[in-house]
């Protein structure tokens, strides 16, 4: 059974913000809150992994073993952040292309 909601003001607040834009507004938002998000917290991880790997090389006094494993880690965040940044431009690009708006608002799927 559906749970009803007995205050009219909430129920009625509640129905405009699942219907604006046809529904897509408020997931719309949400889904392009979680794109942002994860772009930027995969953007500071690998930064702070690039800082972490160069402190590891500083600190590695001449030993190999480590300044090969600062080597590695400072590789992967180099790669990581090119990616995060690829995910970004293809988003541009998919947003450019379709006229869509997926980061920076809400989806706003194009009216024929």
């Amino acid at each position: 059974m559906a749970a009803e909601i007995n205050n009219p003001a909430l129920s009625e607040n509640l129905q405009n913000m699942l219907n604006n834009e046809g529904g897509a507004g408020f997931l719309g938002t949400l889904i392009g809150n979680l794109i942002s998000i994860i772009l930027i917290v995969a953007a500071l991880a690998f930064f702070f992994m690039l800082v972490f790997g160069g402190i590891q090389w500083l600190v590695s006094g001449g030993d190999k073993a480590a300044t090969e494993s600062a080597r590695g880690r400072i590789t992967a965040a180099l790669i990581g952040l090119i990616i995060v940044f690829a995910a970004w431009a293809i988003i541009v690009l998919v947003q450019t292309f379709l006229g869509i708006t997926l980061v920076g608002g809400p989806i706003v799927l194009p009216k024929l």
